[in-house]
């Protein structure tokens, strides 16, 4: 990070379910001075998505743009951010939302990997988790009733996405999302991959 630079910006990304909500949670706990911006709140309106070419447009379900434009450049400038978020019930862009700059910013969720925006982090965190494992923690966290979306739609288009872009190969830091091996959910962080003195 530059001397010049106010905020650590960093970008956590895996499947879907694979825990990285949970691991930028895990943070905030460690850090009162962390923001957390969810790549679900710049998911497209229904009526934009349909716009969307979805055999070319890699994640075209998430407005990337608006990640970039909105959040990342403004904080690298060392400017606040500026975004609104989707409402999953009403489909529709609500509030507006400020990302302060100083501290940490942390950008989690399935895309913020992606080539357009992982050179704008300072750390990138990937969490590795099967997919099995995710679907069913997936389907039961959104109470069971999405699991046509998850295997027709998320999961192929997140698979495309790995093999297109390989977000995993970018990441400076790999953890374990299995639970097996350093359980996320109980703050417990089993790192797979890591750079030496990563912690400094």
């Amino acid at each position: 990070m530059s001397k010049r630079q106010k905020t650590l910006v960093i970008g956590i990304d895996g499947g879907g379910a694979a825990g990285k909500s949970t691991l930028a949670r895990k943070f905030q706990y460690l850090n009162d001075d962390v923001t957390v911006v969810h790549m679900d709140d710049f998911y497209y309106p229904t009526k934009e998505r349909k716009l969307i070419n979805h055999q070319t447009e890699i994640g075209g379900n998430w407005d990337w743009n608006r990640v970039l434009n909105q959040v990342l450049v403004p904080i690298k400038q060392n400017e606040n951010g500026y975004y609104q978020i989707y409402d999953w019930d009403n489909d529709i862009l609500t509030e507006w939302h400020t990302v302060p700059i100083g501290g940490i910013v942390i950008i989690e969720g399935c895309y913020s990997l992606r080539k357009e925006l992982s050179f704008l982090y300072d750390v990138r965190i990937w969490i590795e988790s099967p997919q099995d494992i995710r679907l069913e923690r997936g389907v039961q966290r959104d109470g069971g009733g999405n699991r046509d979306m998850w295997e027709k739609v998320w999961l192929p288009d997140e698979d495309r996405y790995f093999e297109v872009q390989k977000p995993a190969d970018s990441a400076d830091i790999v953890i374990d999302g299995t639970g097996h091996n350093g359980d996320i959910s109980k703050f417990e962080v089993n790192i797979d991959r890591a750079p030496e003195n990563w912690l400094e």
